[in-house]
């Protein structure tokens, strides 16, 4: 499964990586591969990311996991 948990978080924001892009002062190029999963932010630039969006940072990394009971 090919999820990018910063593109889904940027649209349950409503905030687009243009956005970003400026509040980060990159290039908006930079933060589209990151969206896309052809590379990866920084750990520090992730950290950067998660405070501007006011998420924990495990919300960009991790898949939340559905449970399933039966």
């Amino acid at each position: 499964m090919d999820v990018n948990r910063l593109k889904i978080v940027l649209v349950e924001q409503k905030q687009t990586s243009k956005w970003l892009a400026e509040q980060l002062g990159v290039n908006p190029s930079t933060v589209s591969k990151w969206c896309t999963n052809t590379s990866q932010p920084p750990l520090e630039t992730l950290i950067q990311i998660a405070q501007l969006l006011n998420v924990d940072v495990k919300e960009l990394i991790c898949i939340p996991q559905k449970i399933n009971r039966k």
